[in-house]
């Protein structure tokens, strides 16, 4: 076998692999001899047909797939022991090649068409992006304990609305005039009575039951973000959201939060021996602020990340990666035209992400490893499921490691956790390069960002 390779610009290759009866010669007699061995053909005994008899029956096939067999093997050897950088892999050009006689031939040349990845120089000076900060006020603890105790709390259907309740129903719409507007909004939707900044308009709920009807306008009660939710519209619909509704109730729901005691401080926090309203109140702040460190992390890296993307200048093979996208799609609707038309939308951002990720890689590991994976599910499972009766540590260990990996075998059950483990390792590695500036700002500044 010989394997050569011809360069047709500064990414695209040519590699030829010549292949003669010997590479494969072995490999054929031996499977033509089990095919012997297990053939039953009429007018001879099992095991004792002929070898030409097999050869013609078999010999063909058998020399296809020994070929295919050695070039996949060959091809991505000479791959590695090149050491080329490929983007993609690697498509036979079978114009060059032709159809090969599998019959008759004994020597064959196959063509493979190729392409090296660009070089790509990550420039951080051109990275200019502060890391968020979110500034936690007493405002925002008491919001989530007050979150919490209504989890935690007793939950109720009563037949008639009372203050504070939780309200379901269909609202439409209307006119000027008071009818229902034609292809008008028409949603089923729920909010909370404490939400409405009007109170003349939460008092027409009170006292209503199921099956009656309350008109008033969404835009003087809620927030443009909050009908945007509550009526399922566009962001700039909701903006210009005016119209009254009719809103027919279908229920309500009451509850009447929990107690702050030992019994809710242990539920929240179960093992921490959290026994007074201070201690509860400085870990549900601790909570906050790690997740919103959490939060500032992901933006960072999603801010920092289209700067790296707008910056890609490197050329990329791009008739190659068009017909290597096609060659491995399933989808019957993406053929050569919808490539094309969606190219710089939506292929170019992934394949430039694919060249950076591997140029960061190469400054630092950022692909979370399954031992990584592994920990992480071990430490989830120690929190629920921790040492059993009967169990020393040691015992307990061994069963959550089992556990741990029998879990993350699956990538689909540990996606989200491979997702966050790589934002926090990309994280980490942008931090160390470009120390990023920290900015203090309010959640609601913090969530204007993230839009």
């Amino acid at each position: 076998m010989n394997i050569t390779r011809e360069n047709l610009g500064d990414l695209d290759l040519c590699i030829k692999i010549d292949v003669v009866e010997s590479d494969y010669a072995e490999k054929v007699t031996k499977q033509l001899k089990e095919y012997q061995h297990k053939a039953t053909i009429p007018g001879f005994r099992k095991g004792m047909a002929p070898m030409g008899l097999i050869q013609r029956m078999y010999k063909s096939a058998v020399v296809a797939d020994a070929v295919q067999d050695l070039l996949s093997e060959s091809l991505y050897k000479y791959i590695e022991d090149e050491k080329l950088d490929i983007i993609g892999s690697p498509l036979s050009n079978n114009d060059k090649t032709g159809t090969p006689d599998f019959d008759k031939a004994t020597d064959f040349t196959f063509y493979f068409d190729a392409a090296l990845a660009p070089q790509v120089n990550i420039d951080w000076s051109k990275v200019d992006t502060k890391l968020c900060a979110i500034k936690l006020t007493a405002k925002d603890t008491d919001a989530q304990i007050d979150e919490i105790t209504k989890r935690y709390g007793k939950f109720e259907t009563p037949e008639v609305i009372g203050e504070g309740d939780y309200v379901y129903g269909k609202a439409v719409e209307l006119t000027k005039e008071g009818t229902e507007k034609e292809g008008g909004m028409n949603a089923f939707c729920s909010f909370d009575l404490a939400d409405v900044k009007d109170a003349e308009i939460a008092a027409l709920f009170i006292g209503k039951k199921a099956e009656e009807d309350v008109v008033f306008n969404p835009a003087k009660a809620f927030t443009a973000s909050q009908i945007e939710k509550m009526l399922h519209l566009e962001t700039a619909a909701a903006k210009k959201f005016k119209s009254d509704v009719t809103f027919k109730i279908s229920g309500c729901s009451h509850i009447t939060p929990a107690e702050l005691n030992a019994e809710l401080f242990d539920k929240v926090f179960p093992g921490k021996g959290i026994s007074d309203a201070d201690a509860f109140r400085k870990a549900i702040t601790e909570q906050i602020d790690k997740a919103n460190d959490e939060q500032c992390q992901i933006l960072y890296v999603n801010q920092v990340r289209k700067q790296l993307l707008d910056n890609f200048d490197a050329p990329m093979p791009e008739a190659f990666l068009k017909r290597w996208i096609l060659s491995r799609s399933n989808d019957k609707d993406v053929n050569a035209e919808t490539i094309e038309n969606e190219w710089a939308d939506k292929y170019v951002p992934s394949l430039k992400w694919e060249l950076i990720d591997g140029a960061l890689n190469k400054i630092q590991s950022i692909e979370p490893t399954q031992n990584e994976v592994v920990d992480y599910v071990k430490d989830i499972l120690r929190k629920t499921d921790g040492q059993q009766d009967g169990e020393d540590e040691k015992q307990a260990e061994e069963r959550l490691e089992q556990a741990a990996r029998t879990i993350a075998q699956d990538r689909q059950n540990v996606q989200q956790i491979i997702d966050k483990l790589y934002v926090e390792k990309t994280f980490a590695l942008f931090k160390e390069q470009l120390k990023p500036e920290v900015e203090k700002v309010s959640a609601k500044e913090f969530a204007e960002r993230c839009k």
